[in-house]
């Protein structure tokens, strides 16, 4: 068990030392590659839209483009589920392309593809947002379980919970930014056009936010790990229950 793993003092948070920092960082980037897919998520998220922009560009065909997109999607999971890894990245993968494929057929609009993304980035921009303004910032809530503190942060650690305010700020706001490109391009541009953008914005501010993640958890106080805190409580209550049970046996002792 690492220093992380341990409920620590008011002291041990503010006045961290060297080891717990090099803890801290090292679970961080663990954390936030096991939240976000890695690499492997990165090029899960960037390929079908890629494969689609790049057939559009060749042959103007939105029923060839879609289809390519929808099935690379599907061979993405078919893929994760042969080797038996996690497929929440590319079933959301799957979900976003299937939205995007069925909008676009509905309306003949080949840009339509992009829209459901597009939506979806602003929705979560604000998300992030109004939950930090509301005192809930987002990015504790997604990596909260991945930390094993769940919301111990909210009230046990203020220095956490103000890093997952600073990073929750952080991803809204380049969010907004991305989506300020994205929109003006979805009325004036052409859709090879912006589906290059598109492709072109997927991994820069995506890279930016969770390297502000890392900086600000990296600086901010050690979770504390409410799953080992449990099981220490209920390791105590074992005990007292035994040495209960000794002393109704042995009642002389």
């Amino acid at each position: 068990m690492t220093s992380l793993d341990k409920p620590t003092s008011d002291t041990d948070r503010t006045n961290p030392t060297a080891q717990q920092e090099a803890d801290a960082k090292a679970v961080t980037e663990a954390a936030l590659f096991e939240a976000f897919g890695g690499i492997r998520g990165m090029v899960e998220t960037v390929l079908p839209g890629l494969l689609f922009v790049t057939i559009f560009t060749i042959d103007k065909n939105l029923h060839v483009s879609a289809i390519a997109a929808l099935v690379v999607s599907l061979v993405l999971v078919v893929v994760r589920l042969i080797r038996r890894d996690t497929v929440k990245h590319a079933f959301s993968g799957v979900f976003g392309v299937a939205f995007g494929v069925v909008f676009a057929m509905m309306t003949g609009n080949a840009k339509d593809f992009y829209l459901p993304g597009m939506l979806y980035t602003l929705g979560l921009a604000l998300a992030y947002l109004v939950t930090t303004l509301a005192g809930v910032p987002l990015i504790g809530l997604i990596l909260g379980p991945v930390f094993k503190e769940n919301l111990s942060w909210r009230t046990r650690n203020p220095g956490r919970k103000k890093a997952y305010a600073k990073a929750s700020w952080a991803w809204g706001l380049i969010l907004l930014a991305k989506c300020a490109i994205l929109f003006p391009l979805y009325w004036w541009a052409d859709t090879a056009q912006l589906g290059w953008v598109l492709v072109a914005l997927k991994i820069p501010p995506f890279l930016l936010a969770v390297y502000l993640t890392w900086v600000f958890l990296a600086k901010a106080p050690p979770p504390i790990d409410v799953f080992a805190e449990m099981e220490a409580e209920e390791e105590a209550e074992k005990a007292r229950k035994a040495e209960a049970a000794a002393a109704v046996r042995h009642p002389e002792a």
